[in-house]
Order: C-alpha cells, then structure tokens, then sequence
C-alpha cells in the first residue's frame, strides 16, 4: 500500500538525516492528510484509495514544474532546483511513465471498450483512462490524443 511505503521511507529518511526527502514526504504526506479528512465527508473512513493518492502526487509534480519555469524566468535557479530533487522524490511512489505508443494504445482501447463515436464521448472515455491508468500516463496528452481519433 502506497500509504505505508510513504510513511516508512519518512521514517527512513529521518533515520538517514536526508532534509529534503523529509520535508518532501511530509508535504505529500499533509497533502494525503487534508484529502483523507475530505474523504470522509464522501464516505471513505479508511482514506482515500491509492489511485487518488497517484493523482494527487501527479498533481504535486505538475506544479512544481509550473514552479521551476517561474524560478528560472525569474533567475533563481536554486530554487528551480530545489523543485527538481522533490520531482525527483515524488517520482519514486509513482508506477512507471507509459511512452507514448503505449497510451496511444491504451487510449484506442478505452475508445473501443466503451465504443465511443464523437467528442460527447470524450468524458467517459477520460474518466476510464484515469481509473485505469492514475500515475502512469500525461493526462494533458492523452486528453489530446482522445479528442483526435473521437474528432
């Protein structure tokens, strides 16, 4: 369960003394922490799944790397950086990237499985490929991808 793999790799890190993989996984596990409390209000007493948790740290790499371009048009590249070795800390929880053959593939077979004709299918088909592929595929490109072969 990703939920106990972050919580020892935070005990790990405090045991080995690595600052920035300390704070790193205490800002995803305070995230985890404020999305669980809203969960449940939606009825998930234990938690949110670890597809949620995928999406979330998709989310947390999505915005520091809008935060490494504003560090670097702004000249602070030590801040930049900094964003770059939490990417680097995110990434290890996250499944494996799909290249880009694979989520053409993946997303010719969601259009299929759900026989999907025009764009008003575009949601349901998104929706799919989300439940079925959290953390391992670019959403923006997939979404791209969905609205070129359901155009």
């Amino acid at each position: 369960m990703l939920r106990a793999r972050l919580n020892e790799s935070l005990k790990a890190a405090l045991k080995a003394k690595e600052d920035r993989a300390v704070s790193t996984l205490r800002l995803i596990l305070a995230a985890l922490k404020d999305r669980d409390i809203a969960g449940r209000t939606q009825g998930m007493p234990d938690g949110i799944p670890d597809a949620d948790i995928l999406q979330m740290l998709g989310s947390m790499i999505k915005q520091r790397r809008e935060s490494i371009s504003m560090y670097e048009q702004g000249g602070r590249l030590e801040l930049a950086e900094r964003e770059r070795e939490e990417i680097a800390i995110i990434e290890t929880y996250l499944p494996k990237q799909m290249s880009e053959a694979e989520v053409t593939a993946a997303v010719g077979a969601v259009i299929t499985e759900l026989d999907a004709k025009g764009l008003k299918d575009m949601g349901r088909v998104m929706a799919a490929l989300r439940e079925t592929y959290a953390g391992q595929m670019d959403f923006a490109k997939a979404s791209l991808l969905v609205k070129q072969q359901l155009s």
